[in-house]
């Protein structure tokens, strides 16, 4: 699958130029359509969710307001675009925010948000990526608030656990992979054998990319009391990796339980972008 068909959202967060440099590069590197979604709340449904009645003239000044923000950051994303020469279109929604995400990025092939910031109130909240993450069915690519290094992708790290999941993100990724120069398999606290990793954690997978042209190297590690999440952030930074490829996975079918440890911890302390698939 070639990433020709990207979508990101764009905001009134301190991040929103870093991310949306992010993705227009990208845009550019694939020759890809770039759609900028911005989502205003639906005023019309905040009486449905509060106790007093709204006078529809305040409904209507916040509705314009919503649109007059919107508007400077449609200058911000043309202007990125237009600068690179990418196609590029702009949508303004009313609507709940995980639906409006989800409905909008089913039909691209890839998702560029940003990393929730809890000292930025206008920033996405974490319990909104992860249910997007979740909701989408589409790889979601996501932009760390504090911005995407320029090489992003040429130094990659892939968490591979040999589940559906994490062949899913492999499999999303292999544009990105394909163009890589050092893409590293990284296996924490293999399970062997025929179910699991084989005798050889990562070499499946490795043959797998190889056969796409990918070179990759496979490495393991035993890492029993340290979380996941924290083994590859620190992995990644020896790598001096500028993207962490991974699998949005869990084994509960709680909602609370279900994205597992590592996706959670890398949503809160990303420093790279990562790419995740569920």
């Amino acid at each position: 699958m070639a990433l020709k068909d990207l979508l990101v959202y764009v905001d009134d967060s301190k991040a929103n130029a870093a991310r949306v440099d992010a993705a227009v590069r990208l845009a550019a590197d694939n020759d890809a359509h770039l759609t900028g979604l911005y989502i205003a709340p639906d005023q019309s449904m905040t009486t449905v969710y509060t106790e007093a009645h709204i006078p529809s003239e305040i409904l209507e000044a916040q509705r314009q307001a919503a649109v007059e923000r919107a508007g400077e950051a449609r200058k911000l994303f043309e202007a990125a675009a237009g600068k690179a020469g990418l196609s590029s279109e702009w949508r303004f929604v009313e609507g709940d925010f995980v639906r409006a995400v989800s409905l909008h990025a089913r039909y691209t092939d890839l998702l560029i948000i940003g990393q929730s910031n809890p000292s930025d109130e206008l920033s996405v909240t974490r319990g909104a990526v992860e249910q997007i993450l979740l909701d989408v069915g589409r790889p979601v690519l996501v932009i760390p608030y504090i911005g995407a290094p320029q090489a992003m992708g040429e130094r990659v790290l892939v968490a591979w656990n040999a589940s559906r999941e994490a062949m899913r993100a492999v499999h999303d990724a292999m544009p990105l992979l394909e163009r890589a120069k050092a893409v590293r398999v990284l296996s924490i606290n293999p399970q062997r054998g025929p179910s699991g990793e084989g005798e050889v954690p990562g070499a499946d997978i490795s043959h797998h990319l190889a056969r796409h042209n990918v070179k990759a190297e496979a490495v393991h590690v035993e890492a029993e009391d340290i979380a996941v999440g924290e083994v590859l952030l620190s992995r990644a930074a020896d790598q001096q990796a500028d993207l962490i490829v991974m699998g949005a996975y869990g084994h509960s079918r709680y909602r609370e339980l279900i994205l597992g440890g590592a996706t959670r911890s890398l949503l809160e302390a990303m420093t790279i972008p990562v790419l995740m698939s569920h």
